[in-house]
């Protein structure tokens, strides 16, 4: 895949991060309440549109660089499976949000980031290729300290959305490390 399409998916996602929140600056309403509220039926809404909304320009910048370098990365060198790492980072992360963070609204997209994060240093170590273990060192320099946050520290931060993020990313690189990619 070239540059240039590996740019779009990324770019996309993130013009629509801030879209919805210069919509939200606009609504006479808190986009918050669209987050997930763990195991609640309007809660359940939060599973799609949680990691849309943000709280403050702050959070959604925190969140921008990393998905933007991330998602480059990731649909550069694993274009043949990348939709489906992020669909799982993003949904199955979610999910578990839902059954398993306390009660609280959960709101950004930080749970894909430690999802797409954690697939990436995983994958290069489960699959021992060249390439991928390069990418793996390179994103374990880089967001190594992302660790910090899987432990409940500062209040109003979802440390449950990193920490499923991370076991998703693991889980998914454990799933698709022995998947053949057609070198491109």
């Amino acid at each position: 895949m070239q540059l240039e399409d590996s740019l779009v998916r990324p770019i996309r996602f993130v013009f629509i991060l801030w879209a919805v929140f210069a919509i939200g600056l606009i609504l006479p309403f808190d986009l918050a309440v669209l987050g997930i509220y763990p195991r609640t039926l309007q809660g359940m809404i939060g599973i799609l549109m949680a990691p849309l909304i943000h709280g403050n320009m702050l959070h959604l910048i925190s969140n921008t660089l990393p998905l933007l370098f991330l998602g480059i990365i990731l649909f550069l060198f694993y274009d043949q499976i990348a939709r489906k790492v992020f669909f799982q980072c993003y949904f199955f992360t979610n999910i578990l949000v839902w059954i398993f963070a306390r009660q609280s609204l959960h709101i950004g997209a930080s749970g894909l980031v430690y999802g797409l994060a954690s697939f990436l240093i995983f994958f290069g170590m489960f699959r021992k290729d060249f390439k991928s273990i390069i990418i793996s060192l390179i994103i374990l320099i880089l967001y190594g300290g992302l660790v910090y946050g899987i432990f409940p520290q500062q209040p109003g931060v979802s440390w449950e959305s990193h920490l499923m993020g991370a076991l998703v990313g693991l889980s998914t690189a454990s799933q698709l490390a022995k998947v053949k990619i057609v070198a491109t």
